[in-house]
């Protein structure tokens, strides 16, 4: 008998990307593996694994109907996920880099898309938010922006910004490594592929 294995996302504090086979933890939700049996003919394929695109070419172009129009330099691999919570859709595509000589990777970038009928307007998707990166609303530091025409929100290594209802988008940066400018240009060029 062989197995194959399933994931799913079980709360937003803490989120494991498969990277070669090995599992990481980052700062996005938790995917956890359940062991299920499979036939040889028909292996599953698991909800939120990642598909590597190797290219550059590759790397700016579309995520679930969103052209990606700019990239900061320094970026490394891409890879796509897709997954759920409190019944919103996210897709994503997270760049990182590594590993390192202690075998961990670093997430450079992140866009996402994020649908689902509780984004209904600007001030809903910052509740929703507040409450899926686990943030205290008296507390979190957000200065509002304007993203392109969207209304939106900016952290120090982040940026939210509400399309129309139902959707709405995020990019995360790495600060440590990249600009508020590298944040903020990445953020202008993800948009609906439509209005490009």
């Amino acid at each position: 008998m062989s197995f194959s294995m399933s994931w799913s996302v079980v709360r937003p504090a803490t989120r494991r990307i498969v990277i070669g086979g090995a599992i990481t933890a980052t700062a996005l939700g938790t995917l956890l593996p359940t062991a299920t049996a499979a036939t040889p003919a028909a292996p599953a394929t698991p909800s939120g694994l990642h598909r590597t695109t190797p290219s550059t070419q590759q790397r700016a172009c579309i995520l679930d109907g969103f052209a990606i129009d700019h990239l900061p330099g320094g970026i490394g691999t891409p890879s796509d996920f897709e997954y759920e919570w409190e019944d919103v859709v996210f897709h994503s595509r997270v760049w990182e880099t590594g590993p390192d000589p202690e075998g961990a990777t670093k997430v450079d970038l992140t866009v996402k898309t994020i649908r689902g009928e509780k984004v209904i307007d600007l001030e809903a998707l910052r509740t929703f938010l507040t409450e899926y990166h686990e943030q205290d609303p008296a507390t979190w530091e957000l200065t509002a922006v304007d993203v392109a025409g969207y209304g939106g929100y900016r952290a120090d290594d982040q940026v939210f910004f509400f399309i129309s209802p139902g959707i709405a988008a995020e990019v995360s940066i790495d600060r440590t490594r990249f600009t508020e400018d590298d944040l903020l240009t990445t953020a202008m060029g993800f948009h609906p592929e439509d209005t490009a």
